[in-house]
């Protein structure tokens, strides 16, 4: 799997530990910040290859956050996953309705949780593209 560079806006610090340790032993980068002003910035300042947002954050909600990387070019089909305690169901539908590319419900399940991330910063590619991409020229 190719190394990404993820900002995971979490304010729960033991949370946040434990994403940082699971996807840094995956072999990816990992910055956390843990308010969504700090995302904000760390955002703005380097890029990241992905994010992910929990919705419930102390300062500016999960889903302000994603409305306004959202606004910016470079942001606007960039992997932007939204990570909350709230039940599977609601989660989905929100993340949805908040244009992010997928959802992980918490608690999370250290033995996958790097493989969850991984399938929507590195999606598999499907055999119609692969098929597409082997027709040659008009």
């Amino acid at each position: 799997m190719t190394m990404a560079y993820i900002l995971v806006i979490e304010d729960d610090p033991h949370t946040g530990r434990l994403v940082e340790k699971l996807l840094t032993r995956a072999g990816h980068r990992v910055i956390i910040a843990e308010t969504g002003e700090a995302g904000l910035m760390h955002a703005f300042e380097t890029p990241p290859d992905a994010f992910l947002i929990d919705l419930g954050l102390p300062d500016i909600d999960g889903q302000t956050v994603i409305a306004l990387l959202r606004q910016e070019p470079n942001f606007m089909t960039m992997p932007l996953i939204a990570f909350t305690a709230y039940p599977e169901a609601n989660a989905r539908q929100l993340a949805r309705a908040y244009g992010c590319t997928g959802v992980i419900v918490k608690p999370i399940d250290s033995r996958y949780f790097a493989t969850q991330v991984e399938s929507f910063v590195h999606p598999p590619i499907s055999p119609q593209t692969d098929a597409e991409k082997e027709l040659p020229p008009s």
